[in-house]
């Protein structure tokens, strides 16, 4: 039985890492990369810890060991991962239902990932059932960026109801899919 919850331990933390390595684009193969999805960032313990402050990351635990996780990024983050910055860059002049996305109450998922021995059970769907739950009262959207070759990771976001809000080409030539959920109450 899975119990989702927020991180709070170091070992939380690291778990999530260790995850995160097992499922980084430049760790696995191509063939798996397309069919299993893959995150596209690795994170530090350090940032990670930083990270998790006001808000944890949501996780699923199987006994002691991580098995998914979902990461908070607020906004004042937005230039502590080089690879993320094009992404907000985006983010400050999309327009969302005739206003700037940044002057909306939004987060931002960091990354989501899922174990292979529990994907197809629905802890997709229970990490960010779980992550609704928390920051509802807080901000109004969730928004996250997935890597246009990863086509597991936006179905599974279009299946949560998340919607397509911007695509774009980062300046190393990566094409990116932006996606918003409305939380609020």
């Amino acid at each position: 039985m899975l119990e989702y919850k927020i991180t709070q331990t170091d070992d939380e933390l690291q778990g999530v890492l260790d995850l995160q390595k097992r499922n980084f684009l430049g760790s696995i193969s191509v063939e798996e990369a397309e069919k299993e999805g893959f995150v596209t960032v690795e994170h530090d313990f350090e940032l990670l810890k930083r990270m998790n402050d006001p808000f944890g990351h949501v996780i699923a635990k199987n006994a002691e060991e991580v098995v998914a996780y979902a990461l908070v990024m607020l906004q004042n983050m937005k230039l502590e991962i080089p690879v993320l910055v094009p992404m907000f860059q985006q983010l400050d002049k999309t327009v969302y239902k005739q206003s700037l996305l940044k002057n909306l109450n939004y987060f931002v998922i960091g990354q989501i990932c899922v174990d292979k021995s529990c994907r197809g059970k629905g802890v997709f769907r229970g990490l960010y059932d779980e992550m609704t739950k928390r920051m509802k009262d807080h901000f109004d959207f969730m928004v996250t960026e997935i890597d246009a070759r990863n086509q597991r990771s936006i179905n599974a976001h279009l299946n949560y109801g998340f919607e397509i809000i911007k695509k774009f080409s980062s300046d190393d030539g990566k094409d990116w899919v932006i996606v918003l959920l409305e939380i609020k109450n």
